[in-house]
């Protein structure tokens, strides 16, 4: 990265700096986003990713590792929607913390109970008393639940994210870029695992199109356009991909 000037980092979209500097041009982007943030601010965001780093080190996304898509939603919330809550852009970091690893946020051995309900409430609280409990209850509300015996797990998963987003604001924020990422970023994705992923995320194009609307979702009218012009985007990739 030392050969790519910072102001064209900051310019370029974020999947042209995945593709063409991979995790460090992102990891770059995400410094130079928070580099005007008061020191404190500054100090839980490299905390928020050490340990999403730590938690994600051996995931991976197809053809990326893992915490490229956390960068990214962190970064779009900070660039596009102009967001500096600094608990909200560590929960955007976090935001599949709970889900994907509980076990390992409150210290235990990874077991087929992790996804629990019980399990899933032992991570939170152990992420409000590394950051606090507004950045735990943000990563909570974005979290999905365990699956429900014959529940459809794709109805289950817009209900909750329906219920869930309506009564948390600020978790729609999270949830539109965490949405962005994945539908828009979709043909980003390997072939067979296209088709799975736009049945999974489609239903939930109408349900985020009501949620970002709302007079209480707090961003600016030219930010919210701007995301129901992304929603737009990802609804025609996954009638490609689909119909």
């Amino acid at each position: 990265m030392e050969t790519v000037e910072p102001e064209l980092v900051r310019t370029m979209p974020l999947h042209a700096i995945t593709e063409m500097h991979g995790e460090a041009g992102l990891r770059r982007r995400f410094e130079l986003e928070i580099e005007g943030l008061p020191p404190a601010d500054r100090l839980v965001l490299i905390d928020a990713l050490a340990l999403a780093d730590e938690l994600h080190r051996d995931d991976r996304r197809t053809r990326e590792p893992y915490v490229n898509h956390l960068l990214r939603s962190a970064i779009r919330v900070l660039a596009y929607y102009r967001v500096d809550d600094v608990d909200v852009v560590a929960a955007t970091l976090l935001h599949d913390s709970v889900e994907d690893h509980a076990a390992e946020l409150t210290g235990r051995p990874a077991s087929g109970t992790d996804a629990t309900a019980e399990g899933c409430r032992a991570a939170l609280a152990a992420l409000a008393e590394r950051f606090n409990p507004r950045v735990a209850s943000l990563v909570g509300a974005v979290t999905n639940p365990p699956p429900e015996p014959g529940v459809d797990r794709h109805e289950q998963y817009r209900e909750h994210v329906a219920e869930s987003l309506a009564a948390h604001p600020w978790a729609r924020v999270i949830k539109a870029s965490d949405f962005t990422d994945n539908g828009v970023g979709l043909i980003y994705t390997t072939a067979e695992r296209q088709v799975p992923l736009a049945n999974k995320y489609r239903p939930l194009v109408p349900v985020l199109r009501e949620l970002i609307a709302r007079p209480d979702t707090p961003l600016d009218s030219d930010v919210k356009v701007h995301i129901q012009e992304q929603l737009d985007l990802a609804e025609a990739r996954f009638a490609a991909i689909l119909d």
